[in-house]
């Protein structure tokens, strides 16, 4: 498979999430969307991370995209623990649709109902409905590329995969 996986390189996806007086978030590297018609996002959460934990009682998340320039925002979420920090504490967000707290320098979002969670694995995939959703359209003469598997390479994972 490594001659398949290997060339793969996806979008990175900052998903957070709200329940039962705890917030979270983390960085996704799996997540698609799943149908057309109802439009159907899916993002896989691993079972390891504080971020799951929340995520299981919420009945909302928030997915965002982020630019490369925003290497930092991605090394807080993928690089440190919600174990041990509040990632959310001093970022710039606002509570939208359900309570889920969206980021607001990400250059786009959308808040999900969960309707769904589905095995595959170590990660747990919850499709998504989106229910709300906001960003900016960048300017056409200075596209702003979006971050990618390839761009957080160097972040250290917050928790191991086993």
């Amino acid at each position: 498979m490594d001659a398949f996986i290997d060339r793969l390189n996806p979008d990175m996806y900052v998903v957070t999430a709200a329940a039962g007086g705890e917030r979270a978030g983390c960085l996704v590297g799996f997540a698609s969307q799943c149908s057309l018609k109802p439009v159907r996002f899916v993002v896989w959460l691993s079972e390891l991370n504080h971020t799951f934990r929340v995520a299981r009682d919420a009945e909302v998340l928030a997915v965002h995209l982020l630019t490369r320039e925003q290497h930092g925002l991605a090394e807080l979420f993928g690089g440190r623990t919600g174990d041990e920090t509040d990632k959310l504490e001093g970022v710039r967000l606002r509570e939208a649709y359900g309570g889920a707290p969206v980021l607001e320098d990400a250059p786009a979002w959308f808040v999900g109902r969960i309707l769904t969670r589905v095995g595959g694995g170590d990660h747990i995939g919850f499709v998504l409905d989106p229910v709300e959703w906001g960003g900016r359209k960048p300017p056409k003469e200075t596209e702003e590329p979006l971050l990618r598997l390839s761009d957080a390479l160097t972040i250290d994972p917050g928790h191991p995969v086993d």
